[in-house]
């Protein structure tokens, strides 16, 4: 059975896009997102229907978990599909180059298409086709500037002490 050609249908009706299905020993993992993100309440009204279809189906013959979820704030990019659609996003890209060897880039996507990703770091831009990269993905920077004139993480102070 195609799990994904069954999978794929009520994802998109209920306006999410499918990322990933995977289905093993008993477990059935569906990872879905939309433009903007996707909320709880999305995830759980999709849930409720795919588990209906699943069941109907006499999916995993009657035994499986559903697991739903979204991909998160730093997402695996996996396909030139993903490169494309996070252009001027922070990632993380770990490749083998044949000449090079083992090679980690931390920077943005400036480019992607079809053949390969462009990645700008503080030194210079990068070209890598898809296929010499091995793992990549984004990169959340949490928290925002300290504001100016505020303390540094560097200051220490001392408690119980008094000058």
């Amino acid at each position: 059975m195609d799990v994904e050609a069954l999978v794929r249908p009520v994802v998109e009706s209920c306006g999410l896009e499918l990322i990933e299905v995977t289905f093993t020993r008993g477990l059935l993992r569906v990872t879905v997102d939309r433009d903007g993100g996707v909320h709880l309440d999305a995830i759980a009204d999709c849930s409720e229907k795919l588990s209906r279809r699943l069941d109907l189906e006499d999916f995993g013959r009657g035994r499986y978990t559903l697991e739903m979820s979204s991909p998160g704030v730093e997402r695996h990019l996996r396909d030139p599909r993903d490169f494309i659609k996070r252009v001027g996003d922070k990632v993380k890209v770990r490749a083998r180059l044949p000449e090079e060897g083992g090679l980690s880039l931390t920077g943005t996507i400036v480019a992607a298409d079809g053949d390969a990703v462009t990645i700008a770091t503080e030194g210079a831009e990068r070209r890598l086709a898809y296929p010499f990269i091995r793992s990549a993905r984004t990169v959340f920077e949490w928290g925002g500037q300290p504001k100016p004139g505020g303390p540094s993480k560097r200051s220490k102070t001392r408690s119980g002490s008094k000058r």
